[in-house]
């Protein structure tokens, strides 16, 4: 049973959610229309892929929808081959990209398939992402091109409040192909958001990140060798924020609001030295951060969170992986746990 600190205004719920699977179409991935008042923000195509030595290349590309207030992110190129120690952005690589604020957008009934391009004669390399219910392919000529096929169903949640809300969909994609001219595999999620007229997801009229109300927020998928499969996406937060849906290849799906977790950052430092879960009070879960993950160049800049890559796992798991993606976020000043609240490091600490 849930519990209220606070006598909510007419339309605000204390931050609960609604959480649900949802049927992966590329109709569905082509259509702009409202859902629950909110209006359409962008496509978020973005995951991790690795190479045969190990590199993580990460990647994310704001597909805006017309009309909408895009964020600062455009398209973001990261990879562990700039400085070998940890995911920084490749500068480099990025300006050779076609940035395109607002993408040319097509549907192909016949074979059910969503696309999204670069804009004729615009400056740059360019670039196509199509996806359906069944297959994605992304390419940035000249810099990477994969393909692959949708993991589980499709995921979605919806968090009203009294001015502001999000309605958040998420499927999954795991793909192989080649980066930077060296062979890759690993997993895409193309994420979709809509919010309140004008809104732009960790930026403005965002009811979570506006509000300092999430803990943890992730969306993680693991191949293991033996062919299984997991995938999890899930947030932790203040009040009653939280939700959480896991499935996997025996046909499981499970979805939550009863979700609990502790995050523990290194010392002197935004980034998770660990972090667990507890779903439905029984069931745990571990965050295994890759030694290389952090994501430094975002800190101090945007998103306002500290992005971080690793795997995810149940508490006492030992299948072997195969490759995954744990791409996800805390914030040690929003706190550890549910109302559990942090504070920013100091100055000089901050790194």
């Amino acid at each position: 049973m849930k519990s209220f600190k606070k006598n909510a205004q007419r339309g605000d719920f204390n931050f609960q959610c609604l959480v649900s699977p949802q049927q992966v179409s590329g109709k569905k991935l082509a259509d702009l229309r409202d859902h629950f008042g909110l209006k359409f923000t962008k496509h978020m195509p973005f995951g991790s892929v690795r190479d045969e030595e190990n590199h993580i290349y990460s990647f994310v590309r704001a597909v805006n929808g017309p009309d909408s207030t895009p964020n600062p992110t455009k398209f973001i190129y990261q990879s562990t081959r700039v400085d070998g120690e940890s995911i920084r952005i490749d500068r480099e690589n990025i300006t050779t990209q076609a940035i395109t604020m607002f993408p040319e957008r097509w549907y192909e009934e016949n074979t059910d398939t969503a696309g999204w391009s670069s804009v004729k004669d615009e400056p740059g390399n360019p670039w196509e992402i199509t996806a359906s219910g069944d297959k994605l392919s992304w390419c940035e000529k000249g810099l990477f091109d994969i393909s692959g096929t949708l993991l589980g169903n499709g995921m979605q949640w919806y968090l009203p409040g009294e001015d502001w809300g999000t309605f958040y969909v998420s499927q999954v994609y795991e793909v192989t192909g080649t980066c930077e001219g060296r062979s890759v595999k690993g997993i895409i999620m193309l994420d979709q958001v809509w919010m309140a007229e004008g809104g732009a997801i960790h930026f403005q009229k965002d009811l979570v990140v506006n509000n300092k109300m999430h803990v943890l927020w992730w969306t993680f998928a693991t191949v293991y060798k033996d062919g299984s499969w997991d995938i999890g996406s899930f947030m932790v937060g203040h009040e009653n924020l939280g939700y959480g849906i896991f499935q996997n290849d025996k046909g499981e799906l499970r979805v939550t609001t009863k979700v609990e977790g502790v995050a523990e950052h290194k010392d002197g430092s935004y980034f998770l030295k660990c972090a667990k879960i507890i779903v439905d009070g029984e069931h745990e879960w571990e965050f295994l951060p890759d030694p290389k993950g952090e994501m430094k160049d975002f800190v101090g800049g945007f998103p306002i969170t500290a992005q971080q890559e690793g795997r995810w796992r149940r508490v006492g798991d030992t299948r072997e992986p195969d490759y995954w993606v744990g791409w996800g976020e805390s914030d040690r000043r929003n706190g550890t746990a549910r109302n559990v609240f942090g504070t920013d490091l100091d100055e000089g600490e901050k790194k």
